[in-house]
């Protein structure tokens, strides 16, 4: 064996399973023209619930970006494995990240982490796949937090673990804004800070990513590793009734 075939020798890979890179589908031709669709998620349900006041910040510059938005109301959602999956705020919420194209979290932060409403959602939206789809793997994700004190990133630095083992894209940028009950006017609007603009920054982040990776999803979230474990469990299926 020569010295550039060692550096290429790989007796461990399942060859049937192996893909090279298709650039066919990495940059696909015909693309998605319809607005990209983004789930919000908010945190808390207090009636100035300033985490709600900034998704509904957030879909004003979405939609004004082109976006379609859903903001989902927690309100009645029940916590997990105390209701059957065909509640129908379960069923709404999953409904609704079935429908996404992308989504944005957005969570006080409550004893140094995310609130236990913000988690109870998450928590509602299986990995296992729906319909034979999944509801979050390739989809984009943008994080962001209020804080009732100085600022913070206790939260935000949560849900980016939790979108990346959720398979999420999520978006290098976010948002964490301190003192929040100063950056809201009395009608709920947020005012112009610097807090603002990077809210800003995040949506149009997202959409850029949203738009992107929509078209191609499914290809860059495309697994050897799963590849190969449904071609053992197809051969052990026809062995089995061959066997039979």
């Amino acid at each position: 064996m020569t010295k550039d075939n060692a550096l290429t020798d790989t007796p461990n890979i399942d060859l049937p399973s192996w893909q090279d890179v298709d650039s066919d589908r990495l940059f696909p031709a015909d693309r998605a023209d319809h607005a990209p669709r983004i789930l919000l998620l908010y945190g808390s349900l207090r009636d100035r619930s300033y985490s709600r006041l900034m998704v509904e910040e957030a879909a004003r510059v979405l939609q004004k970006l082109g976006c379609e938005t859903r903001v989902f109301d927690p309100s009645g959602l029940p916590l997990p494995d105390d209701a059957p999956v065909e509640h129908p705020k379960i069923q709404e919420l999953r409904d609704l990240v079935m429908w996404s194209e992308g989504m944005v979290w957005c969570s006080p932060e409550r004893h140094g982490a995310m609130t236990g409403i913000m988690k109870t959602q998450i928590d509602h939206i299986p990995l296992a796949p729906i319909g034979g789809i999944r509801p979050t793997q390739g989809k984009t994700l943008a994080i962001m937090q209020v804080c009732g004190g100085s600022q913070s990133f206790n939260a935000v630095n949560q849900m980016r673990i939790l979108g990346r083992w959720m398979r999420l894209i999520t978006i290098p940028n976010q948002s964490s804004v301190a003192r929040a009950f100063h950056e809201f006017d009395e009608a709920g609007r947020m005012l112009p800070s610097p807090y603002y603009d990077r809210m800003v920054d995040v949506m149009e982040e997202l959409t850029k990513f949203t738009l992107l990776t929509r078209d191609r999803a499914a290809y860059l979230v495309d697994r050897y590793s799963e590849r190969k474990e449904s071609l053992e469990e197809l051969s052990k299926r026809v062995n089995m009734k061959q066997a039979t």
